[in-house]
């Protein structure tokens, strides 16, 4: 594999729900939108090596969310204009908020 290569795959984290569903996010994203992801990314652990985050108490419906959130979220970081409402079904607030407490994001 080349540098490039290595880099592209990279740019990338793999995270996986409880489910064993592999949602894939660009590295900028996830490090910028959660301090946990952050600090397993960036820190001496497995996740770093491996660019894989496993969540095995995070259902794939929720981490879907999570990551569609840290999206919005790097879109509208920088907006000098009004942050449009990020929508939150009410069936799936719950579980949202403690993925969300958790990934602190």
């Amino acid at each position: 594999m080349s540098g490039s290569d290595d880099d592209d795959s990279r740019s990338y984290v793999k995270l996986v729900s409880a489910e064993g569903c592999e949602i894939f996010v660009e590295r900028g994203v996830a490090i910028g939108g959660s301090e946990t992801m952050k600090a397993m990314l960036e820190g001496q652990f497995m996740e770093s090596e491996e660019n894989v985050i496993r969540f095995p108490d995070i259902a794939s419906h929720i981490l879907e969310k999570v990551v569609q959130y840290l999206h919005y979220k790097a879109q509208n970081n920088d907006s000098p204009t009004r942050i449009p409402e990020f929508k939150i079904e009410p069936e799936i607030a719950l579980e949202l908020l403690v993925a969300a407490n958790y990934l602190n994001c």
